[in-house]
């Protein structure tokens, strides 16, 4: 039995990643009386009581729990705090071997941010191949159900007699500073921090991340179907990620809410792309890619507990 416990539980993330390992048998969860809660004493005794602790906490919160948990004890963090730490492994795994094999044998799992996933889920193939330049300024959009704001902006959406300015999608991260750009510049190698522009809509759960590229700018890609073939190579096998060919003239961002898979694309044609990554932002983007780490480092099935 795997002894396992969630600081920080009664968030989005916490909550999701609690709903999968309670239909468990092989994981008993550790749950912290709610007035010890944010007691340090309390907490550092559950933490180290745990094989596995999931960090679900703002940034601050999360390092001060790292610092008394013992090495024996299995961090996953899905904070920002960790993601380009030295001595942190980066929680993703389609990435390449050496990303698996360090998840695999390490202690201490940085959990990938919600656009961070798409947006390196469709960049790093093309860096790491060679085909795109490290030194290209790249754009990038992202499209996300409200539940990603946490509990403040699901409150704000799902009140009675709410503003109507939330019946439309809303931009944010207005000053070119959201906290997942050092993620998602550091972990794909780029040397020039994207242009980024999240932008909220008005349904729960459910992501797209697009960034366009000119085929002109791509090393040895002749053509739109080659860009394609490159992304079904590199993600060939994975279960939990899968390139896809998407059809028709919409792509809807809530067409895998609910589920911890990621389809990845390409539409265009052989002059300008888009590349787009469609996921669930508290599936692949947060609680499900959790699981998945805590799979790998537990010895599961990497599919354990999730919805495909």
């Amino acid at each position: 039995m795997i002894k396992v416990f969630i600081d920080g539980q009664v968030g989005t993330t916490g909550l999701r990643i609690k709903e999968r390992l309670l239909a468990r048998r092989d994981v008993e969860l550790i749950t912290i009386p709610e007035e010890l809660r944010k007691n340090a004493e309390a907490k550092k005794e559950y933490i180290n009581s745990s094989d596995v602790t999931f960090l679900c906490l703002p940034d601050g919160v999360a390092k001060e729990s790292v610092t008394i948990a013992n090495q024996k004890v299995k961090i996953i963090d899905a904070s920002t705090a960790h993601r380009t730490a030295s001595g942190w492994a980066y929680g993703f795994p389609e990435l390449g071997e050496d990303i698996y094999k360090n998840i695999l044998s390490g202690n201490r799992i940085a959990n990938p941010g919600c656009h961070a996933s798409g947006f390196i889920a469709l960049v790093y193939p093309l860096i790491s191949s060679g085909v795109l330049a490290k030194d290209i300024k790249l754009d990038c959009t992202s499209i996300t159900g409200y539940s990603g704001g946490g509990k403040g902006m699901i409150s704000d959406y799902e009140a009675d007699g709410r503003e109507a300015l939330l019946d439309a999608p809303r931009m944010y991260g207005l000053t070119q500073s959201h906290k997942h750009l050092p993620e998602m510049t550091h972990v794909t190698g780029l040397t020039k921090t994207p242009s980024f522009m999240p932008i909220v809509g008005d349904f729960y759960s459910g992501m797209e991340v697009i960034v366009p590229i000119e085929l002109d700018n791509l090393k040895g890609v002749n053509g739109l179907n080659e860009l394609k073939t490159l992304f079904k190579d590199f993600y060939q096998g994975k279960e939990l990620v899968k390139a896809v060919e998407f059809e028709g003239n919409f792509i809807s961002a809530n067409a895998l809410a609910g589920k911890d898979t990621m389809q990845v694309g390409v539409v265009g044609n052989d002059e300008r792309a888009v590349l787009v990554a469609l996921f669930d932002n508290l599936g692949k983007g947060a609680s499900g890619a959790a699981i998945q780490n805590f799979n790998i480092i537990t010895g599961s099935k990497e599919t354990e507990g999730l919805v495909l």
